[in-house]
């Protein structure tokens, strides 16, 4: 069969990747997808994940199995509704159920109606209400844009004044555009963060090795928010007990209610998850895969990825097996700069083979067709497998000293936390 990727990133990169190492798979699409995928065999796609009649043309005339949707933002839009509409299978949710992702705040309204742990909330369009609230609150505290920001529209704030800043900057400043029109803001949650994926179809759901995403910019957990600078899976110090309560308590209901409120879930669902000393809570959700925790998840996978996601379209059960050896652990090299503003151009290493996989994300061929240039934020992302993290770590690190990234930035630090 052939199948299409929606997206352009290091994500749908490695879902790509994985699904052309099916064996019933000749052929995988990617739209638009970035130049480096080109390396791995898959076949690029020049349509905008905006486009929704071009896919589903696109998808008509090449006679496609199914399309698994990547980034949030088309999720958001309704593409897999608009691809129902035409007649055609797509592994995502429809617009409806994406809103736990695309709406902060609908999403905290089911936790609360269906009994899901998370951080106590207020939600505010208006400034003055908002400012009210954090000087009532004190920090530390937590302030979200209710909508979609690319992993950016989260502020932890030490400080009340830094507090007031962010909702200032979202609500007066149009920072995140309508993504920031209402703010969510929390309390802040301490304890220790991961994430934690399920393949979902209903109430049918298929949980998948812990992972622990870096999403600050720099060593120490430094710096700005990002969409996410390297992660590690599984998460060995975390006990199974508490994988199985967040099981229980957070994804049991939260699928539950979503099929009560005429919402039925399809795709992948993320639950992002703090453990704290009263047990595990909703951070966040979104609905689909993370990046990068995509690409040091699937390569732990050892059954056949396409019949998979076949299955689970089809309401069957599917054989879904795991590495259970080891530690997978992935690096992120992003532009300097990055997420504020950066440059594009840079040379690239070669791809790496082996043990040692390449996932690029930003990547862009030069005009004479060879050298391979950087094209976004986050540009690639080296990922092995190992014993041990500590053994995971020599090995990126090595295999990163080697090569020539100026211009380019990396954490040093991924994974220390597990050592």
């Amino acid at each position: 069969m052939k199948l299409l990727v929606v997206g352009s990133g290091g994500r749908e990169h490695a879902i790509a990747k994985k699904l052309l190492e099916s064996s019933g798979v000749e052929a995988v699409y990617v739209a638009p997808g970035n130049d480096g995928m080109t390396l791995d065999g898959l076949q690029l796609v020049p349509i905008g994940i905006s486009e929704h009649s071009a896919l589903i043309d696109f998808a008509k005339a090449n006679d496609i199995a199914w399309t698994f949707i990547g980034p949030d933002d088309a999720l958001a839009a309704g593409i897999v509704d608009d691809f129902n509409a035409a007649g055609l299978k797509a592994f995502g949710p429809t617009k409806a159920a994406a809103e736990l992702e695309w709406s902060k705040d609908f999403a905290k309204e089911i936790m609360v109606k269906y009994g899901v742990p998370t951080a106590a909330y207020g939600t505010f369009s208006d400034f003055e209400k908002a400012k009210a609230y954090i000087e009532a609150q004190g920090a530390p505290i937590v302030v979200k844009a209710d909508g979609l920001a690319l992993g950016k529209g989260v502020v932890v704030a030490e400080t009340v004044e830094q507090a007031v800043e962010a909702a200032h900057e979202m609500l007066l400043d149009n920072k995140f555009g309508d993504s920031g029109a209402r703010v969510v803001i929390e309390e802040f949650l301490d304890g220790e963060e991961f994430s934690l994926f399920a393949f979902v179809n209903g109430d049918k759901f298929y949980i998948l090795p812990t992972a622990q995403d870096h999403k600050r910019a720099y060593d120490g957990d430094k710096g700005p928010n990002t969409g996410g600078m390297g992660a590690y899976a599984p998460v060995p110090h975390l006990p199974q007990s508490v994988v199985d309560r967040s099981v229980e308590t957070i994804v049991k209901p939260v699928l539950e209610g979503m099929m009560a409120e005429g919402r039925p879930y399809l795709g992948v669902l993320y639950a992002g998850l703090i453990l704290t000393a009263d047990g595990p809570k909703v951070i966040e959700f979104n609905s689909r895969f993370g990046d990068p925790e995509t690409q040091i998840i699937l390569p732990r996978l050892t059954s056949d990825f396409a019949q998979n996601i076949s299955d689970i379209l089809d309401g069957k059960e599917p054989t879904l097996t795991w590495t259970e050896q080891g530690v997978t652990l992935g690096v992120v090299v992003a532009s300097e700069g990055y997420p504020l503003a950066y440059e594009k151009g840079v040379e690239l290493p070669e791809k790496t083979s082996g043990d040692i996989i390449t996932y690029y994300a930003g990547a862009k061929f030069a005009e004479n067709g060879k050298a391979l240039l950087s094209n976004g934020g986050r540009v690639y992302m080296l990922v092995t497998t190992a014993d041990t993290v500590k053994a995971a770590q020599d090995k990126i690190y090595q295999k990163l000293s080697e090569q020539a990234t100026q211009g380019l930035f990396y954490r040093k630090d991924i994974g220390t936390k597990a050592l």
